[in-house]
């Protein structure tokens, strides 16, 4: 058809309505928006702790905001920060616009209405009920820009919250700057008004006035820096030139845009979409790049560096290498290969591989290294790009060297000597006084859950070293991470503490162990670290007694009793919530349990407590995450699920499958293939497999590789509302490093 003119005339006019038909088709695909679907106040109260916050950032950008609050439910809003330091601490830079004959010698405060907030990846706005003032936010990468709408005919003031004793200065051109000083790290801030104030202080704390009461709204735009003032200036001059409100906040929403529509679904209900597409955008914010014009602060040395590759922080490795990191080896590799990249040069400057990285420097909350899981799992998924070998010697020397205890970071002691020696963590008694002083006063030893995270992470650590052809480290921490089996009590069928005698410390795995478990577990009880070895699922099955055993297992587990109140309960382990029996839903070390049931010979029970878990819990709501997400490490396994497979393991490159929530799920790759999860006749009701093909070949088992999906290609999954107890269960389907040995 190289010359439209030679056809008839009704077949030029039949194929011109085609093609502009065609044409419409393709650019309404274009231009749709998942971000309608995004709540930021979605789980914006907490079951016992932390709330999410509605946070505006651009993705893995350094600058985000949230209005300071206890939770959704706090009446009032105590500040608007210029920036918030890491995932959960301290905002810095507060500030509140006041009108009103407001006491200067007092901090303001505002009562504020839920109904009047709109919150939005790259938009905030709220009215401040004591002031009658609307504030407008929206973020750059490095910058943000504030509009305050003044009630007609007010005074107009701008308090500034006091910088660590010091306060904010004005320079002649009306535009402020203030720098704080946090952890052995400086933060720099500029900003300018479209109006020109006056600064006063009152105390520690600055005000800046506008007599001018012809003019309602102020703008207020600024610039962070982690380098210097000139450094702020030049973020903010690159970033926000003008005075464009509307240009900023449009470049943002194009950013979210962008990210969000990565990932295309089709059917399902809107309540499903909320979730999901709320859930991706929590996965975008953390790492965040700190790079300023090739430039960048490293408190891991106290040095400015110059490179041609940006430098990320604000990891949370214990809670994100499990789903997040997962996540992004699929969506963005290139960037992904820039965060590994940035934990080696942390250890290059600072002498370990970091396990919870921040602005400030390495804070090592939780247990394990779980840094050399997550670099072999981008290894084995293809991402090549940083220097294995550097990354080697940083995952062998903490393993080596580095003290297993919890919240603690630097050179091993008495108790990693022994562990070294008895392959084992060794616990007290209940009641025992400690005796080593290294060991946190709160945090205690976690004896059972130390082990177990050393046993995968030493199992991480041999498969990286027989990756690069270094033998007799294979054999040595292949070794090392059979740990766990020492601490299987198959008599109570868990596993438990031994003293350093080797003598068993008969406790109840449900509840002993003080605040959290954390004399013997971690912020969950024995029950969940039953199935604390991800990376040896055959061997956990030959100690529980072989697969049927370890089905019923798994059974029991959803149906345990907790054996007292959940008053009692909640009161210990505030932390295991989205509680179904002695599973917690809201806790990271359970994730996997749901997709063990593939390693049963009931594969429909995963996509049964799947469906039943996210509906459950993961509702689109006020309420609707059932713990701590810190920072995409929940989400990410609300986003894997609702697409219809999770990682079981991370450092083996395979997935399992469960029931996905929509009819269609498109994944668009950087590579420019896709990645479809077709399951035409998916409902709420119907969510068991009855059959899957994969690129049209029959699949008789719940697993697909990594490279199926990079490769591109179509899982196509035919629903129904009653399970078909065959599919999955072939052996032969199962993948080799699942099979029993």
């Amino acid at each position: 058809m190289s010359n439209l003119s030679d056809l008839p005339r009704f077949i030029r006019l039949y194929v011109v309505l085609f093609l502009i038909l065609l044409g419409s088709c393709q650019k309404g695909a274009k231009e749709v928006d998942n971000l309608k679907f995004v709540d930021p106040q979605i789980g914006g109260v907490a079951p016992l702790l932390q709330p999410t916050r509605p946070r505006m950032h651009i993705p893995n950008s350094m600058v985000r905001m949230y209005p300071v609050r206890k939770d959704y439910r706090d009446d009032q809003i105590q500040s608007f920060p210029l920036i918030v330091r890491d995932h959960r601490s301290t905002p810095i830079f507060n500030i509140l616009p006041v009108s009103g004959d407001f006491p200067e010698n007092q901090v303001p405060v505002s009562a504020w209405d839920q109904e009047l907030e709109i919150a939005s990846p790259y938009y905030y706005s709220t009215w401040l009920e004591d002031f009658d003032i609307t504030v407008e936010y929206s973020p750059g990468e490095r910058t943000g820009f504030y509009q305050f709408n003044f009630p007609a005919g007010s005074s107009k003031k701008l308090f500034l919250k006091a910088l660590n004793g010091m306060n904010w200065t004005m320079n002649d051109d009306g535009s402020i700057k203030g720098s704080l000083s946090f952890n052995g790290m400086y933060a720099f801030a500029v900003g300018a008004f479209d109006s020109k104030g006056a600064i006063s202080n009152s105390g520690e704390n600055s005000w800046i006035t506008w007599h001018d009461t012809r003019q309602n709204k102020i703008k207020f735009k600024y610039g962070i820096s982690f380098i210097s003032f000139e450094q702020a200036t030049s973020n903010l001059e690159k970033e926000i030139p003008g005075w464009d409100f509307e240009e900023v906040k449009g470049n943002a929403r194009k950013k979210w845009q962008t990210a969000l529509n990565q990932i295309q679904v089709e059917g399902g209900n809107e309540a499903y979409k909320r979730t999901f597409y709320t859930a991706f955008y929590r996965c975008l914010e953390r790492m965040v790049n700190i790079t300023e014009d090739g430039k960048y602060y490293s408190n891991y040395d106290g040095q400015v560096h110059e490179d041609n590759r940006d430098f990320y922080v604000d990891d949370w490795i214990w809670d994100t290498y499990l789903a997040l990191h997962p996540l992004r080896f699929i969506l963005n590799p290139e960037l992904e290969a820039d965060m590994i990249a940035s934990y080696i040069r942390m250890d290059e400057q600072s002498g370990w591989l970091p396990q919870f990285p921040q602005f400030e420097g390495d804070t090592p909350p939780m247990n394990g290294f779980h840094s050399t899981i997550m670099i072999l799992d981008a290894w084995r998924k293809g991402i090549r790009d940083f220097d294995i070998n550097r990354a080697y010697e940083g995952m062998k020397k903490n393993a080596l060297q580095g003290t297993m205890v919890p919240w603690r970071m630097g050179e091993a002691c008495e108790l990693d000597s022994f562990y070294y020696e008895k392959g084992y963590f060794p616990a007290l008694h209940p009641g025992e006084e400690e005796t080593v002083a290294r060991v946190h006063s709160f945090e205690k030893r976690q004896s059972v859950a130390v082990t177990l995270a050393a046993s995968y992470d030493d199992w991480a650590l041999a498969q990286m070293a027989k990756e690069l052809g270094k033998t007799d480290d294979y054999t040595l921490f292949s070794k090392r991470a059979e740990n766990y089996k020492n601490l299987y009590w198959a008599e109570k069928g868990f596993f438990m503490p031994k003293d350093k005698d080797g003598n068993w410390i008969d406790i109840d795995p449900k509840f002993d162990g003080g605040m959290g478990g954390r004399d013997y577990y971690d912020e969950n009880n024995g029950w969940t670290y039953l199935w604390g070895v991800q990376q040896d699922i055959p061997g956990l099955q030959k100690l529980m007694g072989g697969k049927a055993a370890f089905e019923n297992r798994l059974d029991q587990l959803f149906r345990e009793s907790l054996g007292r109140s959940q008053y009692e309960m909640y009161a210990r382990f505030p932390d295991f919530t989205g509680i179904v029996g002695q599973f917690s839903m809201g806790n990271e070390p359970s994730f996997h349990i749901p997709y063990l049931y593939n390693l049963t010979d009931s594969p429909w029970k995963t996509q049964k407590k799947i469906r039943m878990l996210l509906n459950t819990w993961f509702q689109d709501n006020i309420f609707g995450i059932p713990g701590d997400e810190d920072g995409g490490g929940m989400s990410a396994f609300v986003v894997f699920s609702s697409m219809g497979f999770y990682p079981i393991t991370p450092g083996i490159p395979v997935y399992s499958i469960g029931s996905p929530l929509f009819s269609k799920v498109t994944i668009n790759l950087p590579n420019k293939k896709q990645f479809i999860v077709s399951a035409p006749n998916c409902s709420e009701k119907n969510k068991y497999i009855q059959s899957a093909s994969l690129n049209g070949k029959a699949l008789n088992g719940p697993w697909f590789t990594h490279d199926d999906i990079i490769n591109g290609g179509v899982l196509e999954l035919v629903m129904g509302p009653y399970p078909n107890k065959k599919w999955g269960t072939d052996p032969l389907a199962v993948p080799d490093v699942y099979k029993p040995n």
